[in-house]
């Protein structure tokens, strides 16, 4: 619950953790495309680890398209 209020108000490492359970689906409905959706709001605040998640995400397809081009900009931006 925590996390999706800090999330919600912008903090990159909430965005990130919460991410993470809806991904998985721990105390929350797994929801793919709510992970890439905060997964990209805390990788554009630079938060390495969500920009690599998002990177895999897009290299599988997995709840965004698949997408090689943007998967490997996430890739390089996670390696900086």
């Amino acid at each position: 619950r925590f996390y999706g209020l800090a999330a919600e108000q912008g903090n990159a490492d909430a965005q990130f953790n919460r991410a993470v359970l809806c991904s998985s689906g721990r105390g929350v409905q797994q929801d793919d495309h709510e992970a890439v959706r905060l997964y990209r709001l805390a990788a554009e605040q630079g938060n390495a680890q969500a920009q690599f998640n998002l990177a895999v995400r897009i290299t599988h397809g997995k709840g965004i398209p698949q997408d090689n081009r943007e998967a490997a900009r996430y890739y390089r931006l996670a390696a900086e």
